[in-house]
């Protein structure tokens, strides 16, 4: 059994430009993949539809936290014995025990894949995209037992802090991993994700690689989802901008299927807490982190933020 080679990361850090990549360098083909198609390439353990499999039957309400522990070891490797190949798999889910029971299937597991970014930035697309005030994303970034899911979609997910989360796998004993910044990507695209290439094993062929970035760019999936709406974005009728609560302005949208949901590509830039995080929301961010931001970069010797 080869196993699940897990695509990590906390939301919010890029998780899916790299599933677009590499949906993009797999087809090779002249036109860009449809964002619509990313979850036939690289499946997440979060929708809930896959527990239904397991299980046998619709789930008609959320599962408890346990319920969903037990079953994900199922789910975990029903994925890794499906194929004959390395599966890899989206997880938003920190690496940990709840109810001892592990988020993640060591049996199920042949490495990782892990995508981080500047918190400072994670806090503002995390903010946006679950429709809350950026002093309560903060507070998120920081929880201890911060968590997503348990919604009409989505399964209970554990993520724990950002520093929390970036140190499960990164520190992860035995765990072969290839570890990706956000920021890399930005800066220098077609190196970064030549790296992920040379980690995967992929063909190496001339021109291939510049293609699949060029096609799994920011604009090119802002493209892509004003013009035909983004099945993974959130339905507007679950964000709370849309119920009139913390968000005084609702955000953009765009249709897929006729719905309307919030735009899933917002801005996709560096640096953009510079113009939107007050001084003290910086220094709590920075106080919450500062170790495991020093760690990898983000940081200088001074603790000034270095992206």
């Amino acid at each position: 059994m080869p196993g699940v080679l897990w695509l990590a990361s906390y939301p919010k850090s890029g998780n899916t430009w790299v599933r677009a990549f590499l949906a993009n360098y797999l087809v090779n083909a002249d036109s860009p993949v449809s964002i619509n198609e990313l979850p036939e390439f690289v499946r997440g353990d979060g929708p809930k539809h896959y527990y239904e499999e397991v299980l046998g039957y619709p789930i008609s309400k959320p599962l408890s936290p346990k319920e969903t522990q037990e079953l994900r070891l199922i789910v975990h490797e029903k994925f890794a014995y499906e194929s004959q190949n390395t599966t890899i798999v989206k997880t938003h889910n920190a690496i940990a025990y709840l109810d001892d029971i592990p988020t993640i299937n060591p049996k199920a597991t042949e490495g990782a894949i892990y995508i981080m970014r500047n918190p400072l930035d994670v806090a503002l697309s995390y903010a946006h995209h679950y429709g809350m005030t950026y002093d309560k994303a903060i507070e998120r970034l920081a929880s201890e037992q911060n968590s997503l899911g348990g919604t009409e979609r989505q399964v209970f997910q554990f993520l724990g802090s950002w520093s929390e989360h970036v140190r499960s796998w990164v520190e992860a004993p035995g765990l072969k991993l290839h570890v990706m910044r956000y920021e890399d990507m930005i800066i220098d695209a077609p190196a970064a994700f030549a790296k992920l290439v040379e980690f995967l094993e992929l063909p190496d062929e001339p021109g291939r690689c510049e293609r699949a970035v060029e096609f799994s760019s920011f604009e090119s999936l802002t493209d892509q989802e004003k013009s035909e709406g983004f099945v993974e974005a959130v339905p507007a009728r679950e964000h709370p901008a849309f119920l009139g609560t913390e968000l005084a302005r609702v955000p953009q949208t765009a249709k897929y299927r006729g719905e309307s949901r919030i735009r899933f590509f917002r801005e996709g830039k560096l640096g953009m807490w510079r113009d939107e995080l007050s001084s003290e929301q910086v220094a709590r961010i920075i106080e919450d982190h500062r170790e495991v931001m020093s760690a990898h970069g983000y940081l200088d010797e001074k603790d000034e933020p270095v992206f």
